[in-house]
């Protein structure tokens, strides 16, 4: 009997993800540049205002009242808020800790995932998916160690932005089953927009900015929105378990930027960290590849 072939590397699919990654480090080492002389909530609004807008701009004419359509309003309002509140809590991080370990940190989240699987929906985990899943938490504690380039005091920022990131992956993988992904896109950034609107007047403002502030709020805007465009094509093009290894790309792009731009380069016992945690990342994505196989 013939082995079966191999299946062919979705190359499209990994693509968009590798691209998507390098799309969310222009927009952490962007925001994190901007908000030291740019009020936080007000680049927060101009990053969802320009995605809701630009992404609507381009999907009408093709589609449009039909884009809105949906089969559950009130999950995407809650979707959207979900995003909003990861936004606001890793644009306050960033505030506090360097771009590539920022971006290690948030890779915790498809292990924090499992975890949830477990102890919400009450899932089966295997003994391998709980040392990945360990393993990360050491890495996370690495980077965030008394010592480090990051003051523990605000370690629970980005921690509850992997957790509130972790609901946000699920409910996406839930409403993905009935869903367009082009609706659940365009719901985002309304909802985003629409919550900043309210917050912003909470917030200062000021229309003195410089032409570099005002090109590097467009630079945002185009990064967050392309970078959630492409990742919503690479979960198209390709399967779960094929893109999430290249995910963790990301965090080789935020260190390059955070070392071009802040001429920060993560030290020793933070790169270990960082290294362990792409490492469980993809050891656990490599699991799930081989159970569903073994289907």
């Amino acid at each position: 009997m013939n082995a079966p072939s191999a299946q062919p590397l979705p190359v499209a699919g990994i693509a968009c993800a590798v691209l998507a990654m390098a799309c969310f480090a222009v927009l952490d080492t962007t925001n994190k540049f901007l908000i030291a002389s740019v009020p936080l909530l007000m680049v927060l609004w101009f990053r969802y205002t320009f995605q809701a807008l630009a992404s609507t701009a381009v999907m009408w004419p093709r589609n449009g009242m039909a884009m809105f359509q949906t089969h559950n309003f009130r999950l995407q309002m809650v979707r959207g808020l979900l995003l909003m509140l990861c936004s606001l809590l890793g644009f306050t991080s960033l505030q506090y800790m360097p771009v590539a370990e920022f971006t290690a940190f948030i890779m915790l989240t498809p292990l924090v995932v499992t975890a949830l699987a477990r102890f919400v929906m009450k899932e089966q985990v295997s003994g391998w998916r709980w040392m990945f899943v360990s393993g990360g938490l050491v890495g996370a504690l690495l980077i965030v160690r008394p010592g480090g380039s990051m003051d523990t005091r605000h370690a629970w920022l980005p921690l509850s932005l992997v957790i509130s990131n972790a609901v946000f992956q699920i409910l996406t993988s839930h409403m993905a089953k009935t869903e367009s992904p082009v609706t659940m896109h365009l719901y985002t950034g309304w909802v985003g927009a629409l919550i900043a609107s309210v917050l912003v007047t909470w917030g200062a403002w000021t229309t003195v900015l410089s032409p570099l502030e005002w090109g590097l709020m467009v630079l945002i805007g185009c990064a967050g929105t392309l970078g959630h465009y492409l990742l919503i094509l690479a979960f198209s093009h390709a399967p779960a378990a094929s893109v999430t290894p290249f995910l963790y790309s990301g965090i080789a792009f935020a260190t390059f930027a955070g070392w071009l731009v802040f001429a920060h380069m993560p030290d020793l016992w933070a790169r270990l960290g960082m290294v362990l945690i792409a490492l469980c990342g993809v050891g656990a994505a490599w699991l799930s590849h081989r159970e569903h196989n073994n289907l």
